[in-house]
């Protein structure tokens, strides 16, 4: 195995907020289908408006989410996923991710993954369990930042 194909899976199989309930072995199959891409600084990664048609898996550096209906732009790095929406949906992409700085990603176009989970069922799903998970934490994210705070009614009976 190539010192780059060990530090690609070092980098995937090690992500907080990666595709947590892929093995070791999952990985390894999918990085030996990935497509290698690489983004210059201020590219899109992913169009809002356009089918991604597949997904990205950042490798290296860190692209913003710009979301419409958001003020702020989350980042994501190394070993998270973009594209997703797209591709479980199979509709235009709902935002823009867009290079930081230089980005290395694996892109798995839509062909390619329902190849692999035919052949291996349960990488399919370990994978989908992942981007649930996934679109949980970024739907409570993004949740969480609109909520107010809230103030109990015993305190605000009290400043009255």
């Amino acid at each position: 195995m190539s010192k780059t194909l060990e530090q690609d899976l070092s980098v995937l199989s090690s992500a907080k907020n990666g595709l947590v309930y892929l093995s070791s072995n999952d990985w390894t199959l999918i990085a030996d289908k990935a497509s290698r891409m690489s983004f210059k600084a201020g590219a899109a990664i992913v169009e809002q408006g356009r089918r991604t048609h597949g997904v990205y898996l950042l490798l290296k550096g860190t692209a913003r989410v710009q979301i419409p209906s958001q003020a702020s732009e989350p980042t994501i790095g190394a070993g998270e996923i973009c594209g997703e929406l797209s591709f479980l949906d199979e509709l235009p992409a709902s935002a823009n991710v867009v290079a930081e700085g230089a980005v290395e990603a694996y892109y798995l176009d839509r062909p390619t993954l329902t190849s692999l989970f035919e052949l291996f069922p349960h990488l399919a799903s370990r994978f989908y369990r992942s981007l649930a998970t996934n679109l949980a934490r970024r739907l409570r994210d993004v949740i969480g930042s609109k909520l107010p705070v809230a103030v109990p009614a015993t305190a605000s009976a009290k400043k009255k």
